[in-house]
């Protein structure tokens, strides 16, 4: 990749007093990272005897890996999925303005930087991730289309930015959709996720509120015999076409380019959050031919029913001996493909979701869908429209919240982000 997002440091903890039993910053060298060929050497928490200071005990791969805050690009877009995660939107409260807006950002970078680095997020840290590392952490931040009229800076709001269309199968919770902020939090190990959800709902103090909230998982690092693409709650390997920043047009389809407008976004992105409920007692009444010509994959390897691996292209055209397509017409993987939509691409890096049962029962679960691009209604938008019109999956969904938002591009070291658009 371009950018440092993936690279390693070491931190350090010069805080930390001789001789007292407290947190102390631990560095680790030579640790594995797990994918886009990044290596994690990273530090972490752990607990120093007051009578032997000098100790040191390392942390393990998982724990040490550590994703940079500041590059070219907000990290949290290209890092690898995490295993655990939190997306969070706030409203600033009423009187609160462009001033307030740059100092909650301010802070907030200052606590991203501490966290993804291993260290505590300042003075009233909670301790919820002592003895732990960095654990892949990254925090993300974003601005909703409200935000631009709430701190008079209509005229810097991106056009991709305009709200999105009403699609067919909306079933939208207007509570639980946008928002001013937008905070994603994703990392391996659910304590170090929870602590960074912690210190950034502090951070908000009297500038801004939650507006809502949504906790994620995916499977860990090292969880299956060999690296491969994550399964959703539907048992469906989920992400085989995403495209790969080893892509030559990757940034192209996923980055707002440097010379692009307005300035304040250059090396940006903007990212879709769809909360999307499984009906999974509807589902798992299917039998598994079913299931998978509704997706037109194999359930077992997410190969195309066409034939070949999970990375072999669908051959689209094929029939069976009685003459009916293999991939049936409305499969979801036939639907969705970039050349069935005019070359549309999204980086997909979604959560699943479980928070408990609905009313009447049936698992309240699903897919935290977020996807990123350079433009909305050249990525997202025409998708889903022709998933609208089709889709074979769409009878075992309901969309209930949506989002859209504007990342900016990293911070630099010293400043935070969303400098340029707050202070320009």
């Amino acid at each position: 990749m371009a950018d440092t997002e993936s690279r390693t440091a070491p931190a350090t903890d010069a805080s930390a007093a001789p001789g007292i039993s407290r947190r102390r910053l631990l560095g680790t060298a030579g640790a594995t990272g797990v994918a886009l060929g990044a290596v994690g050497a990273g530090a972490g928490y752990a607990v120093a005897s007051a009578t032997a200071p000098e100790q040191q005990t390392a942390l393990t791969s998982l724990g040490a890996d550590r994703v940079m805050f500041h590059g070219k690009h907000q990290p949290g877009i290209t890092t690898p999925m995490q295993a655990r995660g939190h997306v969070v939107a706030f409203d600033l409260v009423a009187g609160a303005g462009r001033k307030e807006a740059a100092a909650l950002l301010r802070r907030w970078s200052a606590t991203a930087e501490r966290l993804m680095a291993g260290e505590p997020a300042g003075s009233a840290d909670t301790d919820v991730a002592r003895d732990a590392g960095p654990s892949s952490l990254t925090i993300t931040f974003g601005f909703g289309h409200s935000f631009f009229a709430r701190t008079g800076l209509e005229k810097q709001r991106p056009g991709g930015l305009d709200p999105l269309p009403d699609f067919f199968s909306d079933h939208l919770d207007k509570a639980r959709s946008n928002g001013d902020l937008w905070v994603q939090i994703g990392a391996n190990d659910a304590l170090v996720a929870f602590h960074a959800l912690r210190a950034v709902q502090k951070d908000a103090g009297g500038a801004a509120k939650v507006r809502w909230q949504t906790d994620g998982f995916n499977r860990s690092p090292g969880a299956t015999a060999h690296a491969m693409t994550t399964r959703n709650l539907m048992g469906q390997i989920d992400g085989t076409n995403n495209p790969k920043p080893s892509d030559d047009d990757f940034d192209r389809r996923i980055f707002v380019p440097a010379s692009g407008s307005p300035a304040w976004m250059a090396n940006g992105s903007f990212v879709v959050v769809r909360r999307i409920r499984m009906l999974l007692d509807d589902w798992e009444q299917l039998a598994t031919k079913a299931q998978e010509n509704v997706i037109g994959r194999h359930k077992s390897s997410g190969a195309p029913l066409s034939g070949g691996s999970e990375t072999t292209e669908p051959d689209l055209e094929k029939t069976d001996a009685g003459g009916d397509l293999v991939v049936p017409v409305n499969a979801h993987a036939r639907i969705s493909r970039p050349d069935q939509n005019g070359g549309a691409a999204m980086l997909r890096r979604p959560f699943s979701f479980h928070d408990g049962v609905t009313e009447d029962g049936s698992p309240d679960a699903g897919l935290l869908f977020i996807c990123w691009q350079a433009d909305p209604l050249r990525g997202f938008v025409p998708v889903q429209r022709k998933l609208d019109r089709g889709d074979a999956l769409s009878a075992f969904i309901r969309h209930e919240a949506s989002g859209l938002f504007a990342v900016p591009g990293g911070a630099e070291k010293g400043g935070y982000v969303g400098q340029a658009l707050l202070e320009g």
